[in-house]
């Protein structure tokens, strides 16, 4: 699953960062590195761009980008 995909409001644990160059380079800069958590707080009316809490922080990536981002549902914490 993507993380795109995941649902509002659940938690995932980030299995590996895709995409190539720049885009790989800034994902992984921003934090989202193998074996982070992370969690899908909103999605915008249309569907991009979603917003995540990581680390102790809220981002928020175009879905394009965290199509790239590969994870795993973790239980609620």
């Amino acid at each position: 699953m993507t993380l795109a995909h995941l649902p509002i409001g659940h938690w995932a644990r980030i299995k590996r960062v895709g995409g190539q160059g720049a885009l790989r380079r800034r994902l992984l800069d921003l934090g989202l590195t193998p074996g982070t958590m992370v969690r899908v707080e909103k999605i915008a009316p249309l569907g991009d761009p979603i917003l995540i809490s990581l680390r102790g922080f809220q981002l928020t990536l175009r879905k394009e980008e965290a199509r790239h981002i590969i994870v795993e549902r973790a239980e609620e914490s």
